[in-house]
């Protein structure tokens, strides 16, 4: 990999790693202290763990042990299953697409040819896509990995005859992960596109015991089949829907969540910060986007482990965005150009006794 040294570093700057999960390639990447270490796998430039060490800097040594923050695929059968999206990166749409057809630039597709009955497709195909490592470096502060993938060619995926090229870079800290996806138009007419990301937080206890922040002013109103209202019927203020509202931080408790939030207020930076804490502990994570929507799922129909961690996805749009004429201008990408969305997520700990 291009940056390494042999070994993958030296004993003062992270380390990056090849291996496998089952005969999936993965790669590792360990701060030089020992106190965090995230896998990816390359299918879909897949986050599968995350870990850091808790407690204050000062505090650890080399037998602190390592905190898992993710709830990601745990061997190769859960990986190719999808079952869930863990960890997905969302392109080229995210969420849902009504019946799986939709019309651009006056043209109508079917990303389901030929099925009738369950017609649900969802998340994209880049979850999925054969990624590459083209680019790795590593300091004393953090590892950077940028990812490739071509894979999205007309022919390639029914009902989206538009050839992207995708970057999916990781930059890897000790207490901070953050992910830029880049999409660029490498086709002669303009694709719709968008992205995002699916991951399962968790801070070692049930969900229900957690609190959330989520800076948004509104909630985007769906139907039965989690598809947006049309038109303005989809904002719901979230001062008429109090028991969504999580504008000042509150227990999750029972509450059962499959829903995008939208008008999301920037911080200083720029960025928008969505809250989960544990009260008990003092521990946050932080998961912010540079603009966009959050969804939040709470996975309450997970096949594995319900409500034991919940889904805070950063996403550029809404779900059914390819039916909505109000996002067509954000979704259209010009041959040759390129947009980028920038998330991530940070952990903090209290330092409590």
């Amino acid at each position: 990999m291009k940056g390494r040294g042999d070994g993958g570093g030296t004993a003062d700057t992270f380390r990056i790693a090849e291996g496998r999960l089952g005969d999936e390639p993965t790669v590792t990447v360990s701060a030089p202290d020992g106190q965090a270490r995230a896998t990816l796998a390359l299918r879909g430039a897949t986050l599968l763990s995350w870990q850091v060490a808790r407690g204050a800097p000062g505090q650890l040594t080399d037998s602190t042990e390592l905190t898992e923050l993710t709830d990601g695929y745990r061997d190769e059968a859960e990986l190719l299953s999808q079952d869930g999206v863990r960890a997905g990166l969302l392109a080229p749409f995210p969420n849902r697409v009504a019946d799986g057809r939709y019309h651009h630039d006056g043209h109508g597709h079917d990303l389901l040819p030929g099925v009738v009955g369950d017609r649900l497709i969802y998340h994209g195909f880049a979850r999925e896509a054969p990624f590459r490592i083209v680019e790795a470096t590593a300091t004393a502060d953090s590892a950077r990995l940028l990812l490739r993938s071509t894979s999205i060619r007309p022919g390639r995926y029914p009902g989206y005859p538009f050839a992207l090229d995708l970057d999916v870079e990781y930059t890897i800290g000790r207490r901070e992960l953050g992910i830029e996806i880049r999409a660029r138009n490498v086709g002669g007419t303009t694709a719709p596109y968008a992205s995002g990301w699916h991951p399962y937080f968790t801070l070692s206890r049930p969900i229900d015991d957690l609190v959330l922040q989520i800076p948004a002013d509104t909630l985007i109103r769906t139907d039965a089949s989690l598809i947006p209202l049309p038109g303005k019927e989809a904002l719901l203020p979230l001062d008429r829907c109090p028991d969504l509202d999580f504008r000042t931080p509150r227990r999750l408790g029972d509450a059962v969540i499959d829903a995008c939030f939208a008008d999301l207020a920037p911080g200083p930076d720029g960025r928008t910060e969505t809250v989960l804490s544990d009260p008990a502990t003092g521990d946050e994570l932080r998961v912010w986007q540079h603009g966009g929507y959050m969804h939040v799922f709470t996975g309450d129909t997970l096949a594995r482990d319900r409500r034991a961690s919940i889904a805070l996805e950063p996403v550029e749009t809404t779900t059914d965005a390819f039916n909505r004429p109000e996002h067509a201008t954000a979704l259209s990408l010009e041959p040759g150009r390129q947009r980028e969305f920038r998330f991530g997520v940070t952990y903090l700990h209290a330092y409590l006794p």
